[in-house]
């Protein structure tokens, strides 16, 4: 299984209205229909958001540093697969899929090691048939160039 950097980028709304940023990963049918990755753990990290409720510059490119140190120590092997990224009304949350949520679990702390404590939280839910991201990957019909 070849894994795909295609990603694409919709505009979605939280249930108050405000804006959130949706990037979904794409090419990803062989994964799902591997069947190896029964398990999702997803990252949330709230924050003081601007007049939008996005981050401020500063906050974002630390984000992004995280967001780019978890995604190279979480698919190094293919244990877990980042399939979406969330931005807006206050937080950012990555999806993972993974194999295996103990180990998941493990990578993450060994990954953020370096990082002083972040405001982070994570959910783990068994989703087999790639529920949340098959409904995330609808919003693909409204990417944004």
């Amino acid at each position: 299984m070849k894994l795909s950097n295609e990603w694409f980028t919709a505009l979605s709304e939280d249930e108050a209205g405000h804006l959130v940023t949706v990037s979904g990963r794409d090419e990803l049918t062989e994964f799902i229909q591997s069947g190896k990755f029964k398990e999702r753990a997803e990252i949330t990290w709230k924050y003081e958001g601007d007049d939008k409720g996005m981050p401020e510059d500063e906050l974002a490119e630390k984000m992004e540093t995280v967001q780019e140190t978890l995604q190279k120590a979480m698919e190094k092997d293919k244990l877990s697969i980042l399939t979406g990224v969330y931005t807006g009304a206050g937080e950012k949350v990555w999806v993972y899929y993974t194999r295996t949520v103990r180990v998941f679990g493990e990578r993450l702390n060994e990954a953020l090691a370096p990082f002083e404590l972040l405001p982070i939280s994570i959910y783990t839910e068994v989703d087999p048939e790639w529920e949340e991201y098959l409904d995330m990957y609808e919003m693909k019909q409204w990417a944004v160039d």
